[in-house]
């Protein structure tokens, strides 16, 4: 289904939710992963905030390919309630990061 870890979708989810203090880290984190993964977070975003339905991820991905126009970190940036569209659209995905977040939290 998704090639992005479960584990780094939290990682960007949890430095969103601190962007006054993590904003560097978050842009330097997204820069720092690959054409796929970056196109996937954006689709997952994208179902979350209900631009595309769960069942047409795959249409999402695709399109996050191909309007790259603006450097991710950028656009994920400008987005308002990142961290809040990434878990819907989790969510709206069956996938869970409750775990991946608890790890990240207690320093894992």
């Amino acid at each position: 289904m998704l090639e992005i870890s479960t584990h780094k979708i939290a990682q960007v989810i949890l430095m969103a939710r601190e962007l006054n203090r993590a904003e560097g880290e978050l842009r330097a984190f997204i820069d720092r992963l690959s054409e796929d993964e970056q196109a996937e977070l954006v689709a997952v975003m994208w179902v979350g905030r209900d631009s595309f339905a769960a069942e047409d991820l795959e249409e999402a991905i695709a399109t996050a390919r191909a309007e790259a126009t603006t450097p991710t970190a950028d656009y994920l940036l400008g987005t308002p309630h990142l961290s809040d569209h990434l878990e819907n659209g989790l969510d709206a995905l069956g996938i869970s990061v409750v775990d991946d977040e608890d790890d990240l939290v207690r320093g894992g």
